[in-house]
């Protein structure tokens, strides 16, 4: 991207809020909407630093259309506060699904050169996006991983998202059963076997559009002798109430902070 176009970029980000606002005119919305696309390629992408909240100044590359959350440190609050609530100096943290890793960093700076995170990308492209993040930050206690978490040791197939409808395929998942043309082969690892030749987490956050059963199949070893602290996006009704019977089982306490969101703390 060049240095113009960067600079629309930033600029576009700065005033998504009330860009949004024009959008929606019936006579400027059209003419706002033909400007952004022709002065800001949907690909574009622009280092800026994360304005509020307990992530302020960090750095991410973000994609104009789709940052904006981001940028203002407004991308899910409640998973925030948690993370600043129970992220402590010199913890290992894993992120299961990090995406461009705003909550890595997040926890990379709670945690500290002392602590660990390890952050689990499959998708290639936003595994890169997320290293150069975490190298921008200096964060070098902080570790990509570009692995599915499942709940065996072997390839998978990772349907990506179309770009032109999630520009940071954030929504890229585990599906076995994919026969999509976006889908490649990852490889998966489980958190029981990682734990096993890296340094086992106290606390994590897992959020993989849909596998999250999957995951925790290949994490009971680790849930009954590490029992670290879990946050977990829920993406279906069923997820949420066999997770939580199986958190119980092993002993934890679970709570819902947000609509998608559980807290699984041990008793």
């Amino acid at each position: 991207m060049n240095d113009s176009a960067g600079r629309l970029g930033q600029l576009f980000l700065r005033y998504a809020s009330p860009l949004a606002g024009l959008r929606r005119l019936p006579v400027v919305g059209p003419w706002v909407r033909w400007a952004a696309a022709r002065l800001v390629p949907r690909d574009a992408l622009v280092w800026m630093q994360i304005q509020a909240g307990p992530a302020k100044d960090l750095w991410l590359r973000l994609n104009p259309r789709t940052g904006s959350d981001y940028f203002r440190g407004a991308v899910e609050p409640q998973v925030q506060e948690v993370l600043s609530k129970y992220l402590h100096p010199g913890m290992t943290f894993y992120d299961i699904g990090a995406n461009i890793g705003f909550f890595s960093m997040l926890a990379a700076r709670i945690v500290g050169p002392s602590g660990r995170v390890v952050a689990f990308e499959a998708d290639p492209e936003i595994a890169d996006r997320l290293r150069e993040n975490i190298a921008r930050n200096g964060m070098s206690w902080a570790f990509v991983q570009q692995k599915a978490a499942w709940c065996e040791p072997r390839q998978v197939a990772f349907a990506r998202n179309d770009p032109a409808l999630s520009p940071d395929r954030g929504l890229g998942h585990v599906d076995p059963e994919a026969t999509a043309e976006d889908t490649i082969q990852v490889d998966a690892v489980t958190l029981d076997g990682y734990a096993q030749i890296a340094s086992a987490p106290d606390f994590l956050k897992c959020d993989v559009e849909g596998a999250e059963k999957e995951v925790f199949r290949g994490a009971r070893r680790l849930l009954e002798e590490k029992r670290p602290g879990i946050l977990c996006e829920m993406h279906s009704e069923e997820n949420l109430n066999a997770l939580v019977r199986e958190f119980e089982l092993f002993g934890y306490a679970c709570r819902q902070i947000s609509q998608n969101h559980v807290l699984a703390l041990p008793r």
